[in-house]
């Protein structure tokens, strides 16, 4: 298994003792978490996007750029990327520019947010969410993908004249994965394409989160997609892990912490059921317990979800030295278990995004076109079953 950090910027006080460091200090954080991380040898850090409500991640390029410039080797990720409520154009050109800076780290994670305030902040219906998704992506996928691309569709102004974004993506088009959080949509959206996805496994029961993965595995096959390529990535509660000796001493420290955070949250249809944490522990996704209870509760979500990509998100409200000392812990005695026995082949050499930063070699045929083509190959091979 891989391992990626997650901070949505979340800008919060400490419901116990009121603290907050300012927004300049949080987001100094941000960036001195992905430089650590990547010392510990985690694969991955992901910045979150939010519009509202409180969070200060309103603009993760300009995040991702300063964690680039810091940072050698760990993979750049969005968590995720509202591309609903985005111009495609942009989105393109951004984050190109990043992946030219980190010189092919950056895999883009797309969804359509999980705040519906966003969508009259830029203009947009609500309503129209899913189908806002589906045709920016099919238009960001053909601008990392081609030159002089023409293009016409319902929610922007055509493109007329042919458009090459500049600049172009370090090693041909980054991979994309998508976000799925409470519905088949994105699921489906994922499988359409051959992409991963990635599971939020954030409030809700596992039970309901395998729905949403199985049908992602049914479509991706009824598509004709080489397997090879279908991984899956999984969340593991927004904030919610905790390291310490015991479980029972996890659940003293942090359980005031998590259950004021869980109380003070009141978004009808977006909130935990796991409201204490004895129930977190249980039965959520929360990873809160001493390393071996962690590592068996990771291990046992896989037997379910069978993921490669597990993601972690530090409690951001507690001092900032007892963040790092957790992302630590887990490195040392919770991730070396977990890949053990959980091993995956995402980002090794079976993977033709493994070889895609400068770092492990910059991957040559591009990484997307090689994944395409096998794609295609797959179903030429499998043409009996794939007629339609």
């Amino acid at each position: 298994m891989k391992f990626q950090v997650l901070d949505i910027i979340p800008h919060l006080k400490n419901p116990v003792t009121g603290a907050i460091v300012s927004a300049a200090d949080r987001l100094n954080q941000v960036v001195q978490t992905a430089r650590r991380a990547e010392e510990l040898g985690y694969d991955s850090f992901s910045v979150g996007e939010r519009h509202a409500g409180e969070f200060i991640s309103s603009s993760p390029t300009t995040v991702l750029a300063a964690i680039a410039a810091v940072t050698n080797t760990i993979r750049l990720q969005s968590g995720v990327t509202v591309l609903a409520v985005l111009d495609p154009v942009r989105v393109a050109e951004d984050y190109a520019t990043i992946d030219q800076l980190s010189r092919g780290r950056l895999e883009l994670v797309i969804g359509k947010g999980n705040e519906v305030l966003q969508y009259p902040l830029f203009g947009l219906d609500l309503d129209d969410q899913w189908e806002l998704l589906a045709e920016k992506y099919g238009l960001l996928r053909r601008l990392w993908r081609e030159d002089n691309v023409t293009w016409s569709g319902r929610f922007r102004s055509p493109l007329t004249e042919p458009v090459t974004t500049t600049p172009r993506p370090y090693a041909g088009a980054p991979r994309v994965w998508h976000g799925s959080a409470t519905t088949l949509t994105s699921a489906a959206l994922a499988a359409k394409w051959g992409d991963p996805l990635f599971t939020a496994n954030a409030i809700q029961p596992r039970e309901n989160y395998h729905v949403l993965i199985e049908h992602y595995r049914e479509e991706y096959e009824r598509h004709g997609h080489d397997l090879r390529h279908q991984y899956l990535g999984s969340g593991s509660g927004a904030g919610g892990l905790f390291i310490a000796d015991t479980t029972q001493e996890a659940k003293r420290q942090f359980g005031p912490v998590y259950e004021a955070l869980t109380a003070g949250r009141n978004v009808p249809g977006n909130n935990s059921p796991f409201r204490d944490i004895d129930h977190a522990v249980a039965e959520g996704p929360a990873l809160v317990g001493s390393p071996e209870q962690v590592i068996d509760k990771i291990l046992r979500y896989h037997e379910v979800y069978g993921h490669d990509l597990q993601s972690i998100s530090l409690p951001t409200t507690l001092p900032f030295e007892q963040q790092l000392d957790i992302l630590e812990r887990f490195a040392l005695e919770v991730i070396p278990a977990v890949r053990a026995a959980a091993p995956t082949s995402l980002w090794e050499a079976r993977d033709p995004f493994g070889g895609r930063p400068e770092s492990a070699g910059a991957a040559e045929p591009d990484a997307a076109a090689a994944v395409t083509a096998d794609h295609d190959n797959y179903r030429s091979d499998h043409a009996h079953v794939y007629a339609h």
